[in-house]
């Protein structure tokens, strides 16, 4: 697929805005008129760049962040080494069921992910099973991990939506604001064919992804959440965006009921991230309903296990102090 002409591009590098400017930059005539590179004999496509480009991110803010609970970061690497292939086999296949008429017309095109064609949650939820098994083998907090690399997934999902400007793709309607994306004749709709500039929904979804993982960030150091909570929300939040962004989108997709297919994809994956981080939340906590009676001893241990486990979810924040019980000497009296 050849780039996304765009009159963003323009407005960047100095023209015009909505598709009507002038292209005064010969650098930006000659860049975005290809959806990649060449380095030496090998042709570097920009969609992959963008992929290798967030995942190199995530793993980077997923060590800083694993490390901050008191894990080892070498355990986020080998989570990038089984949950990265794992997520481009998940991704894939659920863009060949999902929109079947897009693959190319050649003996690889159910492979041919370089050419644009990933699907986030099918890639999301393969990783997960994924890394699930391979932390459970480490024996390894799964609920501390997934919320450690919750809004690394989501900053990683955001830089890979600039692949998709250069593949001319995940666009709105027609629109006329310097922002506007020019697709070239060939990639437009049915019917929006006399339209030159259309909404950059990749580009809100950047800012969307990068906006949420700040806020995930934020939540996460307030100390308010139970180990486990910021995943689902990440799902919930990311799959809410995907609603709006599919009532708007006009690229080519599977219609159901006249909506796009990925519109009820993402109401559903809403409703279980939200019912997940209930859950979560919600659930009494183990041995909360009826302590057994302690030995001695084994009062202050458990209140030790629980600060350091508070300690490794929330770092800096202060222990609680352990409640005295009849098994702890009370301290003398004034």
């Amino acid at each position: 697929m050849s780039s996304a002409t765009g009159s963003f591009a323009d407005f960047l590098a100095g023209g015009g805005g909505g598709g009507h400017g002038r292209r005064d930059s010969a650098w930006a005539e000659a860049y975005v008129g290809e959806n990649g590179f060449h380095l030496g004999p090998l042709f570097i496509h920009a969609y992959a760049l963008a992929y290798i480009v967030g995942i190199a991110l995530a793993v980077f803010l997923g060590r800083r962040r694993w490390a901050s609970v008191g894990g080892d970061p070498a355990l986020v690497e080998e989570m990038a080494i089984w949950g990265v292939p794992a997520g481009l086999i998940g991704g894939r296949i659920y863009f060949d069921i999902t929109t079947p008429a897009a693959i190319p017309h050649v003996w690889y095109g159910v492979f041919a992910m370089w050419d644009g064609g990933m699907g986030i949650w099918g890639g999301v939820a393969l990783a997960a099973a994924v890394c699930i098994w391979r932390l459970r083998r480490h024996g390894a907090s799964v609920p501390l991990m997934m919320d450690a690399l919750a809004p690394c997934i989501m900053m990683a999902q955001g830089i890979g939506r600039i692949g998709n400007y250069f593949n001319q793709e995940l666009f709105g309607g027609p629109t006329t604001p310097p922002w506007g994306l020019k697709i070239d004749p060939q990639y437009r709709p049915p019917g929006y064919t006399g339209y030159a500039t259309f909404q950059p929904t990749f580009l809100y979804e950047l800012i969307w992804d990068f906006g949420f993982a700040l806020f995930l960030i934020w939540l996460g150091r307030t100390g308010k959440l139970r180990p486990g909570g910021l995943f689902p929300l990440y799902v919930a939040g990311y799959s809410a965006f995907r609603i709006f962004e599919e009532s708007i989108r006009i690229d080519y997709s599977q219609y159901i009921l006249g909506l796009r297919l990925n519109f009820f994809i993402a109401v559903v994956m809403t409703a279980v991230g939200l019912a997940w981080f209930a859950v979560n939340q919600l659930r009494p906590r183990r041995g909360s309903a009826a302590p057994e009676p302690e030995a001695e001893g084994s009062t202050s241990e458990a209140a030790a296990q629980r600060a350091q486990g508070e300690a490794a979810q929330y770092p800096g924040r202060r222990p609680r102090a352990a409640a005295k019980t009849p098994s702890q000497p009370a301290g003398p009296e004034d």
